[in-house]
Order: C-alpha cells, then sequence, then structure tokens
C-alpha cells in the first residue's frame, strides 16, 4: 500500500497558477487520507522505492531508498490546513483547547503558584551566576577605589595642615594642661627606660659574681678533703660561699621581681596610654585641616557649587571634631589611671629592692628571706636547697 501510495504522490502532476495558489486542484480525497496515514504510521522505508521525475520531469528510473540520507517524506502542514473545512478547522482548536486545560497544573497547585510568585525564575539563563558574580566584583573595585580616594584626600590634607605649622603658617589648636602632662609622661618614660637598663645590667653583673662564689666554694670544699692540715679553713671558706650563693639567689629572684614589674609597667602600660596619645595628636591634625579647609571656603565665593562644598567640608568638620574630643577625653582618663598605678606599683617595687639589697648586704638572711616572702617572691626551682653543711 505504501509503495503505490508514494508512487501515486511522486507521479501525479500538479498545476500550479500564477499566485501559487492550490486551491483549485480537483485533489483526491483518498491520496489526502492516505498521506495522512503514512505520516503517523510511516513506510518501510528500507523496501520503498521513490520514482524519479515526477512532477513533469522525465523518468529517470528507479532510485532505492536505502541509499538516502535522512527523511523520505517531508510533512507540509499548510497545505493540509487549507484542505480543511471551516468545521473541522473549529473543532481541532476546540480539541487544543480543552487538551491545554486537562494538561495544565491546576491554581492552586504548587507548580501555579511558584510560576506566579517567580515568574523570572523560569526563564533563568546560566549565565545569570555570572552577571552576579561580575557585579559583585564590580561593586567591590568600585568600593576600593572610594576608600583610596578618600585616603588619598585625608593625606593630602593633613600634609599640607603638618608643613604649614611647621613653617608657622598655620594655626593648631591646643591643650596647654593636657601637653604638659604628655609632655612629663614622655620624660618618666625615658627616666624609668634608664632605671630598666641599669637594673638588668646589674643582674647580669651580679648573676656572674655568684656563679664566681658558686665556682670558688665548690674549689674550698675539693681541697678541704685532700689536704687534713687545712681542712677546717677550707672548709669555712666553701661554707661561706656556699651561703653567700644562696642569698645571692635570692637577691637575684627580689631583682627580676623588681624588674619585671618595671619592664610591665614601662612596656605595656605607659605603652597603652602612648599609643592612644598617638592616636588623638593624628585625630588632632586632622581636626586642624579640615577647620583650615572650611576657613578657606568660608572666605570664598557663595555660588551654587561652593554652597555644595561648604556643607560638605562641614560634616568633615564635624565628624573630625567629634573624633578628636573623644580621643582627648580618653587621653585624660588614661593618663589619670596610669598616675595611680604608676604610684601603686613603685611604691611596692622600691621597697622590695631597698629591704632586699640591704638585707642581702648587711649579711641578714632571716630578713631577706623575710622580703621575699612580704612580696610574694618566687624563686627559681633550686635556688633555696641548703647547702652540704646545713644539711649536715
Amino acid at each position: 500500500m505504501a509503495d503505490s501510495i508514494m508512487s501515486k504522490a511522486a507521479t501525479m502532476e500538479i498545476p500550479i497558477n500564477s499566485n501559487g495558489d492550490t486551491g483549485s486542484l480537483a485533489g483526491d480525497d483518498s491520496l489526502e487520507q492516505d498521506l495522512q496515514q503514512v505520516m503517523v504510521s510511516g513506510p518501510n522505508l528500507n523496501e520503498t522505492s521513490i520514482v524519479s521525475g515526477g512532477y513533469g520531469g522525465p523518468a529517470g528510473g528507479i532510485i532505492p531508498t536505502s541509499s538516502i540520507k535522512g527523511p523520505a517524506v517531508r510533512f507540509n502542514p499548510e497545505y493540509l490546513a487549507r484542505r480543511r473545512t471551516p468545521e473541522q478547522r473549529t473543532d481541532i482548536r476546540m480539541k487544543a483547547r480543552a487538551a491545554n486545560v486537562q494538561h495544565s497544573p491546576p491554581s492552586g497547585h504548587p507548580i501555579t503558584s511558584m510560576i506566579q510568585q517567580h515568574p523570572g525564575s523560569m526563564h533563568h539563563s546560566p549565565s545569570g551566576s555570572g552577571l552576579a558574580s561580575e557585579e559583585v566584583a564590580r561593586g567591590v573595585a568600585v568600593e576600593k577605589l572610594d576608600s583610596v580616594k578618600k585616603w588619598g584626600i585625608n593625606t593630602y590634607k593633613c600634609t599640607k595642615q603638618m608643613l604649614s605649622e611647621r613653617f608657622g603658617r598655620g594655626s593648631r589648636t591646643v591643650d596647654l594642661e593636657l601637653e604638659a602632662q604628655i609632655e612629663v609622661l614622655r620624660e618618666t618614660k625615658v627616666k624609668y627606660e634608664q632605671v630598666l637598663r641599669l637594673a638588668t645590667a646589674l643582674i647580669s653583673h651580679f648573676n656572674n659574681m655568684v656563679q664566681t662564689q658558686q665556682a670558688l666554694g665548690d674549689s674550698f670544699a675539693d681541697l678541704s678533703q685532700k689536704s687534713p692540715e687545712l681542712q677546717d679553713e677550707f672548709g669555712y671558706n666553701a661554707e661561706t660561699q656556699k651561703l653567700l650563693c644562696k642569698n645571692g639567689d635570692s637577691l637575684l629572684g627580689a631583682i627580676n621581681f623588681f624588674v619585671c614589674s618595671i619592664n610591665t609597667l614601662i612596656n605595656k602600660t605607659m605603652e597603652d596610654t602612648l599609643l592612644t596619645i598617638r592616636l588623638y595628636e593624628a585625630a588632632r591634625l586632622e581636626f586642624d585641616a579640615y577647620r583650615s579647609d572650611l576657613e578657606e571656603l568660608s572666605l570664598g565665593p557663595r555660588d551654587a557649587a561652593a554652597a555644595m562644598r561648604i556643607d560638605a567640608a562641614q560634616q568633615d568638620y564635624h565628624l573630625h571634631r567629634d573624633k578628636y574630643e573623644r580621643l582627648r577625653s580618653d587621653v585624660t582618663i588614661k593618663l589619670k589611671f596610669l598616675e595611680e598605678n604608676k604610684v601603686k606599683v613603685m611604691h611596692k617595687q622600691l621597697l622590695l629592692f631597698h629591704n632586699a639589697i640591704s638585707a642581702y648586704f648587711a649579711g641578714n638572711q632571716q630578713q631577706l628571706e623575710q622580703t621575699l616572702v612580704q612580696f610574694n617572691v618566687k624563686l627559681k626551682p633550686g635556688a633555696d636547697k641548703p647547702s652540704w653543711l646545713e644539711e649536715q
């Protein structure tokens, strides 16, 4: 059946008028039905032959379809649509509409609500994430550029203000009382650092002396064993050197405690206050720079652009003034607490140093030990071990 249909379709001549309209064709309805059946079921192309030379052309023989690549018959829906009657077209539309209603999800379906809430998500393109990341990178770059721009403007203003102050052409904000306290603190720190260096040197020298006394006591003890005629004399000197080493270790413990406390006071407490002072001085410089900038703009012309610049300069001025006043208050509070802490720490450490030195050079071992206990000084392991004669 397929062979007869294809041969008939290929060999029949279709007249074409000047407008290309095939409406005047007295076609065979049975041929159209057969073609539609072929479109649905499809012919067996392996056993089908197509007669060439149709449509008025010369016969050129039979070409086997097994050598043809692609579909053998091309469906032309426009041709079939023109052959339908108006009733058939109306019936097809009704069936198509009913099929769409049947396959569409109901109004309360989750898919329908998701589409209504997120209509753009159904048309998401793979390049959306790339565009989003590009926008984020562009935003970060713009933010960094603005930060660098603000830093450059601020650096320029502060440098200009610093040079004008150094050459005597610019004015600066001065708190006389606070400046005096800051100067006293810096001088005190320099003097305390000198005390710390000398105390550290004393520990080094005194430690060498104690080690020498330890070696000398060992030599005396060895000679007392090998010299029977001088055994008592060597033994007394060995015991004296051992006792001095023990007291020396106690004194070294007291001086080490003194040095550690002074070091903490200088390099932590004072340095923390000086760090706040440096921040305060930088804020003071920025405040004066923006104050001078506002004064220069106020003396210039008063057009619209100048008014906008003056408003921006006033905002910067108030911002840096608040920062300056806040840091000035912080410096005042820290200087007060530093002075109280310094008096308390130095009172204790100076008393410890005096009592330990006096007891050691006076040979008062009991007072030296009481001093260590009073100030809660911990000696290194083995420093308080009794001499070999005291163990006898």
